[in-house]
């Protein structure tokens, strides 16, 4: 079309421009076809080639107009170079049952992951590794915090690359693969070894005993344990999320609750096993230990070179440090009440719901945050003053009852607690795991449990991502290993207040102890 304009330009100064429709019927849709024979002379055929032209050029000018009228859609659709963004923001557009039907096998998933991973620590918590070292009780809550440190955020991280057009292309694709999980092998290593240390003084504080072997066996148990979980997580992650993205479902709802689903099972399961294994050893084979934790350590200059290869993780792995390592202090500490807690035989029945109630608030901040994050990514970047923003301190009812979108999931999220936790702990009842009977009072103070720490999470949620974007912090490296480690501590510091209070009231029935 771009030859056709051409004849046009050079008639107009005659006063024969093909302006006017030709196939009009009176007056301007002729004369110029009359004076295009005038001008051409009066050969009749020349004539008809010009108004054929001029009837195909106008012809095609209308379509033209059309095409763009009626293809605009599409043609933003496809030009991926130039308006790739405007096909982002569907996710902004869901219902609360599309939320919530998105969410729900995934949290049920994720559930059933905590409820196995709680019959393997009530199974585990009477081996002789557990009574004999039990500072070991202080890294469960620190490494299987870890999904939260490491593979909820890369989930969340992949996830909001995914929504923004970030893994289009198969060499985007590749080096946001090899990035990611070199990094997360960096902070897994890292964190391990840093959550042995916490272990180590935890248990050391309260009684004073310390005692070398075992603070070697704390270190290479927690480092393989973190690298293996993580390494193995991490690649079920990548494939959730280009798988979500193949089949149309928004990562965010699924990819953070299906990094929980098998990480808190796979975790307690590899720590239960390498520390048993090592101890078996304790007496034959003692330098076994330093040579674990040095096998590990002398693979970071590889992961660190991969990792900083590729711009989006390069940045994480110089400033993504502050949130990973505060938040397995604050697990630690969730892991010291743990410690105490189950210790006390008339309390040891709280070890099989200790992982559910703490990942079940997990995945459901986890998700909240993401979902935040995404909608703020879609919107500018970190620390832009852009509308979307809202205050820094956020009321209650501003996070749970307005109409916008993240409201609107906050609501769906707070409302699967109760019957997701009734399906969790009939569950547990039937494979009669943990030391507790299922009783009217028991099942009251659980759910109230549950519900205040899922109701001030999403509230922090809503207030520490915005304030972080605000100081130009990406939420997504940054907030959910907070929220999930509070969630950590929330739980299981509710759970054991639940606890203590059953056995002051004297609810025998419950049967708390064993």
């Amino acid at each position: 079309m771009s030859s056709k304009p051409e004849p046009k330009d050079i008639h107009q100064p005659n006063g024969t421009g093909p302006t006017p429709s030709p196939c009009s019927s009176d007056g301007p849709g002729r004369e110029p076809l009359a004076g295009t024979s005038e001008f051409l002379g009066p050969d009749g055929a020349g004539v008809e080639v010009v108004v054929i032209e001029s009837r195909a050029n106008a012809k095609g000018v209308r379509e033209e107009d059309a095409l763009l009228e009626n293809g605009s859609q599409s043609n933003e659709s496809d030009d991926v170079s130039t308006d790739r963004g405007p096909a982002p923001p569907s996710p902004l557009k869901e219902t609360s049952f599309s939320i919530g039907l998105q969410v729900l096998f995934p949290f049920l998933l994720a559930g059933f992951g905590t409820v196995a991973a709680g019959m393997v620590l009530d199974i585990v918590q009477h081996w002789e590794v557990f009574q004999k070292v039990t500072e070991v009780f202080i890294l469960v809550p620190a490494l299987l915090g870890l999904k939260g440190n490491l593979e909820m955020t890369l989930a969340s991280r992949l996830s909001t690359a995914a929504n923004i057009g970030q893994m289009d292309t198969p060499k985007e694709l590749w080096r946001m693969i090899t990035g990611n999980m070199a990094l997360i092998q960096v902070q897994a290593t890292v964190v391990g070894f840093l959550a042995s240390i916490a272990a180590v003084v935890f248990g050391w504080i309260p009684d004073g005993h310390f005692s070398i072997p075992h603070a070697f066996l704390l270190c290479a148990s927690s480092v393989a344990t973190a690298f293996i979980a993580s390494l193995v997580l991490g690649m079920i992650m990548i494939g959730v999320i280009i798988g979500s993205r193949k089949i149309g479902i928004n990562p965010d709802n699924v990819a953070t609750p299906i990094a929980a689903s098998l990480g808190d099972l796979i975790t307690l399961a590899l720590l239960s096993g390498i520390s048993w294994g090592l101890y078996l050893e304790l007496k034959h084979w003692r330098y076994i230990y330093p040579l674990v934790c040095a096998f590990f350590v002398a693979l970071l200059p590889v992961w660190v070179v991969l990792a900083r290869r590729s711009p989006a993780t390069r940045e994480v792995l110089y400033s993504g440090w502050e949130p990973v390592i505060i938040a397995m202090a604050i697990s630690s500490v969730g892991g010291l009440i743990l410690d105490k807690t189950v210790s006390d035989p008339n309390f040891a029945g709280m070890a099989v719901f200790t992982p559910v109630i703490n990942g079940v608030g997990g995945n459901l901040v986890a998700v909240q945050a993401s979902r935040i994050s995404t909608f703020l990514h879609m919107n500018g970047m970190p620390g832009e003053n852009s509308e979307p923003t809202p205050r820094r301190c956020p009321s209650p009812c501003t996070t749970f009852f307005s109409p916008d979108v993240n409201s609107r999931s906050a609501r769906v999220l707070f409302l699967l607690v109760v019957p997701g936790h009734l399906v969790f702990l009939y569950t547990i009842s039937c494979m009669q795991g943990g030391h507790t009977t299922l009783t009217l009072i028991f099942i009251i103070f659980y759910m109230t449990a549950a519900l205040l720490q899922v109701l001030i999470l999403l509230y922090i949620a809503d207030w520490m991502v915005h304030w972080m974007w605000g100081r130009g912090l990406d939420p997504d490296n940054f907030s959910i290993p907070y929220l999930t480690a509070l969630g950590d501590l929330l739980g299981t510091g509710l759970l054991a207040l639940s606890f203590h209070v059953l056995w002051l009231i004297g609810d025998r029935d419950t049967d708390v102890g064993d």
